[in-house]
């Protein structure tokens, strides 16, 4: 134990903080056997060094252990669809909230500027100092906290938040809807989790083996499970022992009766920033800047890979851990391809930037020189259609209207159902497109499905001479495991052909993706900090075999 513990201390690397923020107390524990951990009684003295080497860059009521019974399943003969059904879908966001008397208000203002990360539920956890109030529910945040009287029970002056998606095919289930909460021996405990655990099956199955009992299939079941098993002391020292036997992407937030804590996966996959609320001092956490803009709290940092930031309520004090040894950053690309909104400054570049770059570079690659005019796939491809126009030199037109009151329309899926989706979503602008060659600009190809519909309508209803897609990121060839919903890699159009086979499929002129050497150019000496697995099939942390199958919740 003894040189466990000296071989921690040499590994240990502290967290520092910018502006106007303290070093704050730093403790890390790297035992040789990912099942023990050991932790002295008290945490160390405060000492200054580095946490790592990454640039720190500018509704209905529950608990589990056990979780209430899965809520009725949703016909699954019967589909939500949209315009949106050929994109991959980021399964979710999280927010943090302490030290702020309307923390839960505050929490669900921050959850509609994260809607995008997951519109299937969304849930509010808070804490009065001594117990903790929760609120679920399917639908989006609206739906959910549309009744004044479903916050007014989310009292104190800490709260978490959580949207999600369902996995792709699966249908919606309350007991899958986080935050959750779990009742363990020294108290309660509430969890918002955003990513993917590429050996949750093994986890989970050794959990069961012992004797757990698990009421929800999703893999953050599995990490209340690992704290409340833990013989660890204190709460802390559970969290890291959990987080030393979990493989994958994580961005979580914890909430305890005073207690708030954020925790990085070591790669960074998900990204989880931290900010200050002017003018009342609370600390927030979120997975995008566009959330701190919301409620006027100022950007702090980002929460950096395998840390973990604790700030108690009692005192607002805040401690930066690191939670194991660093990895090398593997921050998903696809943040700035499609997930995040173009207002939110992500993994320390601006998502609006690194878009207009992507589509200047695919304009220099793959010019459309009989084009007349320049249209983006709303809302994604706009800044990418943006910085094609500005570099080819043709003009810039809203030629396809997207409708934002449509919302989610029960329609069956057939094939006169799917066109309709993409109807009610788009619109085409005849008066621009009419008798034009017409240039497309889209974040990316999934299945093709989707892509092939609005070659249709632009030539169909809008009335285009011709339509050359481009699309502002390689080709998607392989199934991502780290908090993103994509299909197997059979339905990925790309994987299955090559572009003049996927050009054939969505019958357009012409068709151009953007070169990996082009996107990794974007982000120039930090390229080889970004995950592009999904592009490569060179995956950070390697899927296990039975993870692969498929992790359906339901």
């Amino acid at each position: 134990m003894a040189a466990t513990a000296a071989a921690s201390a040499a590994a240990s690397l502290a967290c520092r903080h910018d502006g106007h923020h303290s070093v704050f107390p730093s403790f890390s524990v790297h035992p040789p056997e990912p099942s023990r951990l050991f932790l002295s009684k008290a945490l160390p003295k405060p000492y200054p060094f580095l946490c790592d080497n990454y640039p720190i860059a500018a509704s209905s009521h529950r608990c589990m252990l056990p979780l209430t019974p899965h809520a009725a399943l949703v016909d699954p003969s019967h589909a939500f669809l949209s315009a949106d059904e050929d994109k991959p879908r980021d399964e979710c966001g999280v927010v943090g909230i302490i030290g702020d008397p309307d923390a839960a208000q505050l929490c669900s203002l921050a959850l509609h500027a994260l809607q995008h990360r997951g519109q299937e539920g969304a849930g509010i956890v808070s804490s009065d100092g001594s117990s903790l109030h929760s609120a679920t529910g399917l639908g989006l945040v609206s739906e959910v906290f549309s009744d004044p009287g479903t916050l007014a029970p989310l009292v104190g002056e800490a709260s978490i938040g959580h949207v999600r998606y369902s996995t792709a095919g699966a249908a919606s289930s309350l007991a899958n809807v986080q935050p959750f909460v779990a009742g363990y021996r020294f108290g309660k405990l509430a969890v918002a989790h955003n990513g993917n655990l590429v050996n949750y099956r093994n986890l989970r199955s050794a959990l069961e083996s012992k004797g757990s009992i698990f009421n929800s299939s999703s893999d953050t079941e599995v990490i209340l499970h690992l704290i409340a098993t833990s013989s660890s002391r204190p709460l802390l020292a559970r969290i890291v022992e959990a987080c030393e036997a979990l493989e994958g992407a994580y961005s979580l937030v914890f909430l305890t009766a005073n207690k708030l804590f954020a925790v990085r996966d070591p790669h960074g996959f998900r990204p989880l920033v931290m900010g200050r609320r002017r003018p009342t001092g609370a600390i927030v956490f979120a997975s995008e800047t566009c959330a701190l803009d919301l409620i006027n709290a100022a950007f702090v940092r980002e929460v950096n890979p395998g840390e973990v930031v604790v700030v108690d309520s009692r005192d607002m004090s805040i401690t930066s851990l690191c939670l194991m040894p660093s990895k090398s950053r593997k921050a998903c690309v696809f943040e700035h391809v499609y997930f995040a909104l173009p207002n939110s400054v992500v993994f320390g570049h601006p998502v609006h930037s690194s878009r207009y770059s992507f589509g200047a570079a695919l304009a220099r690659e793959s010019p459309a020189p009989s084009a007349d005019i320049v249209i983006p796939v709303p809302d994604s491809g706009f800044f990418a259609a943006l910085g094609f126009a500005e570099a080819s030199g043709l003009p810039f037109r809203q030629g396809l209207i997207r409708s934002h009151y449509v919302g989610r329309t029960f329609i069956e899926p057939d094939k006169e159902g799917r066109n309709l989706a993409v109807k009610l979503k788009l619109a085409p602008v005849r008066g621009i497109l009419e008798g034009k060659s017409v240039v497309v600009v889209d974040d990316s190809i999934v299945r093709g499905t989707t892509s092939s519909k609005i070659v249709q309508l632009i030539k169909t209803a809008g009335g285009a001479r011709e339509v050359h897609m481009r699309i502002a990121s390689p080709p998607i060839v392989g199934s991502c495991y780290y908090g993103v919903d994509t299909p197997s890699s059979e339905e990925l159009i790309s994987n299955r052909m090559d572009v003049e086979g996927v050009r054939q499929e969505i019958g357009c002129e012409s068709l151009a993706f953007l070169s990996l050497e082009s996107l990794r150019g974007v982000f120039a000496d930090e390229a080889h900090m970004f995950c592009d697995a999904c592009f490569t099939r060179d995956y950070p942390v390697p899927p296990r075999n039975q993870e692969i199958e498929q992790l359906v919740e339901v």
